[in-house]
């Protein structure tokens, strides 16, 4: 494993002021004038202060959502609403270079990594503004006595609430904006405070984009705080949330007072499955990134690993080398590949499980090590790390680490793998390694989970409907499932005569 260092560069939009609140069109400062510090994970430094609103702002903001959604922004036609969207992704497209470096900075992905999202960002943005033109409702044959003609009409569901993690805050932060955008809602985004910024930038962009005051509000700071407020408002129509389990759990029950619409995208444990008929050099690489990319921070992450027992040992063994020549660093020097974890608390997270691993019997054949070498002293960094001797009932094969650890088993049966494949809470991702076709489609039957890759592992396109099974949640992102949830449906019956 090869450590990398460089220094950190200067961004404009760190510029030392106050990082304010989006309400109304205006930015602004928390109502008690209160700020948090986004920390840095490459070096535990104060990158800027951010407003910390709480529930007198998110009351502010979603007043504002509401007034604009009925007054002005309910008499904009889809032509203009799909206008503002691709003027969105053109200014996107246009700083997307100092976004990327600006999330970089912020939650410590690779700069080749965040770089390399701008097809995928900018192409969701266009994916939704090319939906407006295609939403619409139904004229229906009915059996009633006399002379009815019946429809439906699709209309907005009201003001949504947007709550998103700190793992990929950009596109997650889009997956909410552009769909409110795109069915005529508006909108309450609440990014994680461990990687606010590139949010807020964004959301200069949509104001520059001609997106009207109050469709799109940012309201950052403490999830006990404003994220709790939001998800229990009467005001709020539906809300869309990306992160934890347990999270999901509260959310739900905070929805019920006003029984508000709720999508989930939620966590993961899933199942990546290699068989001997596969690709293995492929594989090796696929399987392994399919846990380390951005720090193995993936709620879709392979992090079971399945390897059919007459490769087992040389398969293992080469996703361990894999790991060992991966290069681990500043997240700005081209060359590193692997990150720090985003923050303090999720570093002692994921040592954590180190340590808990070890004391269930497992066994880690690389890694397992916080990183302190030179200028990583200062950051939150772990070696890429594989377990072997593990059994599917111990913690570290059950419960989502969130970090770039893989869990390492042999499997000699079909059947018996799919059921141990399909034994846990969760069902967001999955992998299957063939070159068997028929084995490969039986696989994608047979897994419990909303996204089955065959022999890639977390490939992902604007037209594909994303999301999960089980605890992982329910409702999807992209494709034209996404907007159903935010649009009503209204049947219509009218009397033509007797």
């Amino acid at each position: 494993m090869n450590v990398l260092q460089t220094n950190r560069p200067s961004h404009p939009f760190l510029d030392g002021k106050p990082k304010e609140l989006l309400i109304d069109g205006a930015w602004v400062e928390a109502s008690t004038g209160k700020t948090f510090p986004s920390i840095s994970p490459i070096d535990g430094s104060v990158l800027a202060e951010v407003a910390e609103g709480d529930a007198r702002d998110i009351d502010l903001a979603v007043a504002a959502a509401r007034r604009t959604f009925e007054g002005p922004w309910s008499k904009v036609k889809p032509f203009e609403r799909q206008a503002m969207l691709l003027r969105l992704a053109d200014l996107l497209d246009r700083d997307f270079s100092d976004i990327a470096t600006l999330e970089t900075l912020d939650m410590g992905a690779p700069i080749t990594m965040s770089s390399g999202r701008r097809v995928r960002n900018v192409s969701l943005i266009r994916h939704f503004a090319s939906l407006i033109m295609a939403m619409h409702g139904d004229t229906n044959e009915n059996s009633l006595p006399g002379d009815f003609f019946t429809y439906t009409l699709k209309e907005p569901i009201g003001v949504v609430a947007g709550i998103i993690p700190w793992n990929s805050p950009l596109s997650a932060a889009i997956w909410k904006i552009c769909p409110a955008i795109a069915t005529g809602c508006t909108v309450v985004l609440k990014p994680a405070e461990e990687a606010s910024l590139s949010v807020l930038k964004l959301g200069e962009l949509v104001m520059e984009a001609g997106v009207p005051a109050g469709v799109v509000n940012i309201v950052t700071g403490m999830g006990e705080t404003a994220g709790a407020a939001l998800a229990e408002h009467h005001g709020v129509d539906k809300l869309a949330f990306t992160g934890s389990d347990a999270t999901g759990r509260r959310i739900v029950q905070a929805s019920a007072g006003n029984l508000k619409r709720l999508t989930l995208e939620l966590g993961g444990k899933s199942p990546d499955v290699v068989f001997a008929d596969a690709d293995l050099e492929a594989a090796v690489a696929g399987a392994a990134m399919g846990v380390f990319f951005n720090s193995g921070q993936i709620c879709s992450a392979g992090s079971r690993l399945y390897v059919e027992r007459a490769i087992y040992d040389e398969f293992i063994e080469r996703v361990a080398d894999f790991a060992r020549a991966l290069r681990v660093g500043q997240p700005m020097n081209p060359d590193t590949q692997i990150g720090p974890i985003v923050s303090s608390t999720q570093l002692e997270r994921v040592t954590g499980y180190f340590e808990l691993g070890r004391n269930e019997g497992a066994r880690p054949i690389v890694g397992a090590q916080r990183l302190t070498d030179g200028d990583l002293a200062k950051g939150y960094f772990v070696s890429p790390t594989v377990f072997v001797d593990v059994k599917d009932d111990m913690r570290i094969a059950r419960e989502e680490i969130f970090g770039p650890v893989i869990s390492a088993f042999p499997f000699d049966d079909f059947d018996d793998l799919v059921q141990r494949a399909n034994n846990t809470i969760f069902g967001l991702g999955s992998g299957v390694w063939t070159r068997d076709l028929a084995k490969a489609h039986r696989m994608a039957r047979a897994l419990r989970a909303g996204n089955v890759w065959i022999n890639n592992y977390g490939a992902m396109d604007a037209q594909m409907p994303f999301g999960g099974y089980k605890m992982s949640g329910y409702g999807r992102e992209s494709g034209r499932e996404a907007l159903e949830p935010y649009l009503q449906t209204k049947s219509v019956y009218v009397k033509l005569g007797n």
